[in-house]
């Protein structure tokens, strides 16, 4: 499990940034259009074909897996839309769009000259279909079968799933115990398989409610809780948890 998975209530890591800027630099705005772009050009949705020669599946899951699977170190030294830059140039190099030594080269070329100009797009079909995405999106919940293990009210215990480069599950929650605030209606997959996370398929997903105490003994602030939304493979009963323990 990644360091930068277990944030929560971990002390000593500096104060927290205010900043309130959605982008402090110019070129934050081109990395912004480019996931963008990508999302709405991905393969699996049902929308009108464009000339694009993207032809993969990107989700916000590949761009959080490409930024929480960095090292620790780099995590916390780069800048947000710096851990996107890497997310998104490690993908087209898994895809075999560019190679890491074009990459390189192209990467050289700019810093020797600034003033060469980027390439320009401005395909029609590719903006209609941009523009349709942001307005459509793409929604998580799904017509399928599924049983409700918990109701509002059941205490509840959190997995120790196995560790992944990303995961839906908090660090700081996982062993816990807390109490089913909602139950959602219907059915919801992830973006994509999480493997050994075991999220992708359509679950239940259910809002759970943490005591401060039970996360933070003899450290938390009170009087507050603290919700999550977890998907059920994530949520367990207790009993499940004492027997495995026996």
């Amino acid at each position: 499990m990644k360091l930068q998975h277990y944030l929560g209530g971990l002390e000593g890591l500096g104060p927290v940034s205010t900043e309130t800027r959605v982008f402090v630099e110019t070129w934050e705005t081109r990395i912004f259009g480019i996931h963008t772009a990508m999302m709405a050009l991905s393969s699996q949705l049902s929308l009108p074909a464009t000339p694009s020669a993207f032809s993969s599946i990107w989700t916000w899951a590949d761009l959080r897996t490409g930024a929480e699977s960095l090292n620790p170190f780099d995590y916390f030294k780069y800048r947000y839309y710096e851990k996107w830059l890497g997310g998104i140039s490690g993908y087209f190099i898994d895809k075999g769009y560019i190679t890491a030594e074009e990459l390189d080269a192209l990467t050289e070329e700019y810093y020797a000259d600034p003033s060469i100009p980027v390439p320009t797009a401005g395909d029609q079909a590719i903006d209609d279909r941009v523009v349709q995405y942001l307005v459509e999106g793409d929604s998580p919940k799904r017509e399928a079968e599924v049983s409700f293990d918990f109701t509002v009210g059941d205490l509840v215990s959190i997995r120790n799933v196995p560790s992944v480069e990303h995961t839906r599950l908090p660090g700081f929650l996982r062993g816990k115990t807390g109490t089913v605030e909602t139950v959602y209606d219907g059915a919801y997959v992830y973006l994509c398989d999480t493997g050994t996370d075991g999220i992708g398929a359509a679950m239940p997903v259910y809002c759970i409610r943490f005591e401060p105490e039970e996360l933070w003994p003899t450290n938390a602030e009170t009087n507050f809780s603290l919700y999550a939304d977890l998907y059920a493979h994530y949520v367990e009963s207790p009993r499940a948890v004492a027997a495995q323990a026996a």
